[in-house]
């Protein structure tokens, strides 16, 4: 075999999914350039300017629902992509060479084993690795201005079809492909081990891993009472801004117990107020120290809504019982720094496993 032959013979193999990929990508870039400049002129002269006409509650709302079907369509394809990426491309690299036995012509020949896998994993690993980049740049620029406005960039939902981080879970899902052939040396049951592997992975890291990265920041406020009537409490006495990740939530006793989360006292995140004889008390907490207005009417004024001196009593109540929010968050600072520490983890997972897949071939398989 020629000196050149094993990359082409590589390229051969893959150039029906690289076809069907290239394709791919040229028909979310033409939508993203045909649909793109129209967000961008709106969000840039309608809704950025719609401070100073008073009307932002209207325009964002047409504005978000813009290409609606666009906003639905598109990320579900990036959040597969890298999946199918190593189901389709990495688990029948080496698999479907042992399954068939064309290994043994190709190993007889010039090239060696480490050539030979090398060859495969340089050649198709580097091309999913650029679908997966290349989508998420299209995506990334698509959405900007929807993100901005929504500010849910850290969500787990978004945070893996934005940025970076595709790149490194396309070499992950890729090389766990290839490992896993290697070793089932059967086509299908890799295919399926890499989709559940790879689909546990991504769970297990956004919930449980990606919110620890870096060690997040900690507020502590005293615990506003939430009003029905008006806005939502500001997280951590307004130090968590809009977009920043909130990991965790909770109330506080005076010594320092958790007794609730989500901005209340229990864990649905409501005040929960107890009358006996006529003296109220928080669940879990105990009797208010101060003393409320009457409650000949019940909690529930004329208009359905708690009396407003009735909420300052039991505001007050919070405050001299000592009770305590604690908000620990990532601040949207951060984002990008996360972007860097996933994208690096996982690609330096991918490099763990090709080193395995090299052993794998060179040692055991005969």
């Amino acid at each position: 075999m020629i000196r050149g032959g094993a990359w082409k013979f590589a390229w051969v193999q893959a150039r029906t999914q690289t076809a069907v990929a290239v394709a791919a990508l040229a028909a979310a870039a033409i939508l993203a350039a045909i649909t793109g400049p129209r967000l961008l002129h709106f969000y840039d002269t309608v809704v950025a300017t719609c401070g100073s006409r008073n009307d932002c509650a209207s325009v964002t709302t047409a504005f978000l629902s813009s290409y609606r079907v666009i906003q639905v369509a598109l990320p579900p394809v990036l959040l597969v992509a890298p999946a199918l990426i190593g189901a389709f491309w990495g688990a029948p690299l080496v698999a479907r060479e042992l399954e068939t036995g064309t290994f043994r012509l190709a190993w007889t020949q010039s090239v060696t084993r480490q050539r030979w896998l090398a060859v495969k994993l340089i050649l198709a690993g580097l091309a999913g690795m650029a679908v997966a980049g290349l989508l998420s740049l299209i995506l990334t620029w698509w959405f900007s201005p929807i993100d901005r406005v929504q500010m849910n960039q850290f969500t787990p939902a978004m945070f893996g079809v934005r940025g970076i981080t595709p790149i490194g879970y396309a070499a992950f899902a890729f090389a766990f492909g290839v490992t896993a052939g290697a070793f089932i040396r059967r086509t299908i049951p890799a295919m399926a081990a890499t989709l559940v592997v790879f689909a546990g992975a991504r769970l297990a890291f956004s919930y449980y891993v990606r919110p620890y990265l870096i060690t997040p920041l900690r507020a502590t406020s005293a615990l506003v009472m939430p009003t029905e009537s008006g806005p939502a409490p500001p997280l951590g006495a307004g130090a968590v801004k809009p977009g920043d990740l909130v990991v965790s939530d909770q109330t506080i006793n005076a010594a320092g117990r958790v007794i609730g989360a989500n901005g209340g006292v229990g864990p649905n995140g409501e005040i929960g107020i107890q009358v006996t004889h006529g003296r109220p008390s928080l669940a879990g907490v105990g009797a208010c120290p101060n003393k409320f207005p009457p409650l000949g009417g019940g909690l529930r004024g004329s208009g359905g809504q708690p009396p407003a001196d009735f909420n300052a009593a039991v505001q007050e109540c919070i405050d001299r019982l000592g009770i305590r929010e604690v908000v620990t968050y990532q601040p949207l600072s951060r984002y990008w720094p996360l972007q860097w520490d996933e994208t690096l983890i996982f690609t330096g997972l991918a490099i763990v496993l090709a080193g395995v897949c090299f052993w794998q071939v060179r040692r055991r398989l005969t």
